[in-house]
């Protein structure tokens, strides 16, 4: 074999095991996501938190994702914000972000529903404030509040309609001890009233995208198996066809 051939072959070799352990990586990637879906399936059916069991502990927040939540506290109405281009059945909305102070002091952004926007007058926003005095919420825990495509970051002191709110800049804003998670309020089951607030909270499931994972996966795979193909034909059956024809056609002169 010459140092030609050698070099195609390693050439090969690489490319196949490359695109293989991509494949492969893509694999391993949707099953970790199989897993942690999973693994927040099962918290959703554990007894629902107190708030002193909260903690700012990222490592301890991280596993009390998607944990139900039942708070006591009072709104900070005036500090609301707004986040614009939210979407619910299909309709243009905002979703309502409001801090709630606990009684030890500390305070949580709840993400208290959507409300739909004004046809006319886009800034318009009618949606009652949020009632006064001690009230009771119940809800799922979240790493933020929902998050939209923008250029930057949101200047401080924005207006109370924004793009997105972070939990630490807002707390530096409006000067409060925010815990960094965001609770994502629903009505609780079994309740015998909804919260009469006429925000919707039909809130979409955390995206898993395990399908995109296997897609990505079956083209590394198949990209193997054609860098294999390729090698194959052109390296070994397509020489020795040649090779054949030419002996055929020698025999075929004499």
């Amino acid at each position: 074999m010459n140092g030609r051939r050698v070099l195609v072959l390693l050439a090969a070799l690489a490319a196949c095991a490359l695109t293989a352990w991509l494949g492969g990586w893509q694999v391993t990637r949707a099953q970790h996501k199989l897993a942690l879906q999973a693994q927040l399936e099962h918290r959703r059916v554990l007894p629902p938190l107190a708030a002193a069991d909260l903690s700012r502990d990222p490592a301890v927040l991280d596993g009390q994702l998607q944990r139900a939540v039942r708070l006591q506290g009072r709104w900070r109405a005036d500090a609301t914000v707004w986040l614009d281009n939210r979407s619910m059945n299909g309709r243009a909305g905002f979703y309502a972000v409001t801090p709630l102070v606990l009684g030890d002091g500390r305070a949580v952004l709840v993400q208290r529903g959507w409300w739909p926007r004004d046809a006319a007058e886009r800034t318009h926003i009618t949606a009652p404030a949020p009632p006064e005095g001690l009230v009771q919420v119940y809800g799922r825990i979240a790493a933020g509040a929902s998050h939209y495509f923008a250029l930057g970051p949101e200047p401080a002191g924005a207006r109370p309609i924004r793009q997105n709110v972070d939990v630490a800049e807002y707390a530096r804003e409006i000067r409060l001890p925010l815990l960094p998670l965001v609770v994502l309020q629903e009505d609780e089951p079994g309740a015998a009233t909804p919260a009469a607030d006429g925000l919707l909270r039909q809130w979409p499931p955390p995206p898993v995208d395990v399908q995109k994972h296997y897609g990505y996966a079956f083209q590394w795979f198949a990209l193997s198996a054609l860098v294999l193909g390729l090698y194959v034909w052109f390296q070994i059956l397509r020489p020795r066809c040649a090779t054949r024809a030419a002996r055929a056609a020698g025999a075929h002169g004499a």
